[in-house]
């Protein structure tokens, strides 16, 4: 039961900080409101302890939000940026690890150069869930913020490899040699894409087998839906390979191969508002686990650090800092010279870093933040060596890493605004003229079908429907889809003719079900008829309320 009691109240806590993010009046980002959550319930005043297991929170947030974040991620923006992607997320994770780690061995006494290997790994990460979460939607330009959500993508499988291969060598169950990491790398990345892609492949012809079979259950496949990421990581960790990029693999896969656009419209709508609920819930979950983490990581070390004669708990702190200075200048040190290297070598193509200003440089620099799997990462290092020794300066490890995380995030909102201001993020008014263009194509088109469908009908025999009600219904739907055709130059009386259209159709529903509901209070209908046309209703108020937003 006290588990139980647990999860509900981590799942309040999570709901109600949405709330109190808003109404907070300094606007304080709705991570850092979680974190500050998370911290309080654990003070001894509420003593509210959670065990964190690493493994288990790897399995049980990581795969559903990577996937969610494959499956909004266009494939092929993500193939056009690939160039940029691998830079960040492979290589610039490299350097992060041999030059963060020998500053960390050099910097911090009494860590050794394994483990300081280990903790630059696990830093290297970058969270696009937490950037978003600081400085909302549609604050970073489109030209950054799609390279970075790449990149937060690829580079969680590479960080993790890093800090495997790390704690193998410390372990002594590993030799290390660069061409057998780099074998042992390509193989685990590549294993991973490929096993997201065969499981995604499989959800695919099983749902067509159990629609055959049971027909169109949109519970059913739903459920079989959310089991897909938490399916495509523990068969790719099962084989030996990236589970993190099997979830990836299968969210881009999912959205790239119209298994989702061919299924029922029940499932889809079903599928979406679970996916959002599950979204907003598991971010929430993974920062609210970070502050119930701080109180524990803060007395444990401080015990260690009193314990240890070449430790001085300040000197901790200012690691911190030093450590995330050091993580910034490698950062921007890297992008400005992938922008030089792209200006003078890629004259014929070059990459989008390019036609970057030194302020968007700096933004793409900041906006590098560190969070969950940084946070997984630390905590999973094991505790004992296998000769039962105690793993070197593993409280240092974690106090270090979670002073970045924290640290990042609180640079990010106070540098990051100050940096955005002035520059336009996503371009809304472009956004209304691609939408107006693509409806306009789209009721051409639908137009053309209309007339066929009309021209059918009107030679059907069997139907035998009226020619002059024929006419009605398509002249009135062919001329609500010719005003979004020929309405370029009244464009504003279209789009309030069609909100019109809109209002009084949502009031007429909205009157519909209230009349619904009266006819069941007075039993003058059975709650199966009710039901029946209460979820119609609800589908066309979706589609209007759709539109109205």
């Amino acid at each position: 039961m006290e588990i139980f009691f647990t999860i509900l109240i981590m799942t309040l806590v999570v709901s109600l900080s949405g709330v109190a993010a808003r109404i907070i009046p300094f606007q304080i980002p709705l991570p850092l409101v979680q974190i500050a959550a998370g911290a309080l319930l654990a003070w001894p005043t509420f003593g509210l302890h959670v065990d964190f297991d690493p493994e288990l929170f790897l399995v049980l947030f990581i795969p559903p939000l990577l996937f969610a974040d494959g499956w909004k991620t266009p494939t092929s923006e993500f193939l056009h940026h690939g160039r940029e992607i691998i830079g960040l997320a492979l290589v610039l994770v490299l350097i992060t690890v041999v030059g963060i780690g020998y500053l960390i061995y050099w910097m911090v006494p009494g860590i050794p150069l394994i483990p300081a290997f280990a903790l630059a790994a696990v830093l290297s990460p970058t969270d696009a869930v937490a950037l978003s979460g600081i400085v909302g939607e549609g604050r970073i330009p489109k030209k950054i913020m799609s390279i970075l959500q790449g990149e937060a993508l690829m580079n969680d499988a590479s960080g993790l490899v890093s800090l495997k291969f790390a704690v193998a060598v410390a372990m002594g169950t590993m030799v290390f040699t660069v061409s057998g990491a780099t074998v042992e790398f390509f193989k685990v990345a590549i294993g991973g894409l490929l096993a997201g892609i065969a499981v995604c492949w499989l959800y695919g012809k099983s749902l067509r087998l159990f629609s055959r079979l049971s027909g169109d259950d949109p519970a059913t496949q739903t459920v079989l839906l959310l089991l897909l990421p938490f399916a495509s990581y523990l068969i790719a960790e099962h084989l030996g390979v990236s589970g993190i990029l099997a979830s990836v693999a299968a969210g881009m896969t999912i959205a790239r191969s119209g298994i989702i656009r061919q299924a029922p419209l029940a499932m889809r709508l079903r599928a979406n508002s679970v996916w959002q609920m599950l979204e907003f819930v598991f971010n929430g979950m993974v920062f609210l686990m970070l502050g119930l983490q701080l109180p524990g990581i803060l007395e444990t070390s401080i015990i260690q650090a009193n314990a240890d004669p070449n430790v001085e708990l300040w000197m901790l702190f200012t690691d911190i800092i030093l450590v995330y200075v050091a993580l910034m200048i490698v950062r921007f040190g890297w992008l400005y010279g992938m922008q030089r290297i792209s200006v003078r070598l890629l004259k014929k193509k070059p990459m989008e870093f390019s036609n970057y200003s030194m302020r968007e440089l700096l933004i793409a620099s900041f906006a590098g933040v560190r969070g969950a799997i940084t946070l997984a990462g630390v905590l999973s290092i094991p505790l004992y060596l296998t000769n039962g020794d105690i793993f070197p300066a593993r409280y240092e490890l974690v106090f270090i890493a979670t002073g970045v995380i924290l640290f990042s995030l609180f640079v990010g909102v106070i540098l990051l605004p100050m940096l955005l201001r002035g520059i336009e993020g996503v371009d809304k008014a472009g956004n209304r003229r691609e939408i107006q263009r693509a409806r306009a194509v789209m009721a051409g088109v639908a137009i053309e079908s209309l007339y066929k469908m009309e021209e059918r009908l009107t030679q059907d025999t069997e139907e035998n429907i009226d020619t002059e009600l024929l006419k009605e219904v398509s002249s009135r739907v062919i001329g609500n889809l010719r005003r979004r055709v020929d309405g370029k130059e009244d464009i504003e009386r279209a789009q309030l003719a069609e909100d019109l259209e809109r209002r009084f159709r949502l009031t007429g529903l909205r009157a519909e079900r209230g009349e619904l509901y009266h006819l069941r209070a007075t039993q003058q209908i059975s709650n199966e008829t009710m039901q029946k046309i209460l979820h119609d209703l609800d589908l066309l108020e979706a589609l209007l309320v759709g539109k109205e937003e």
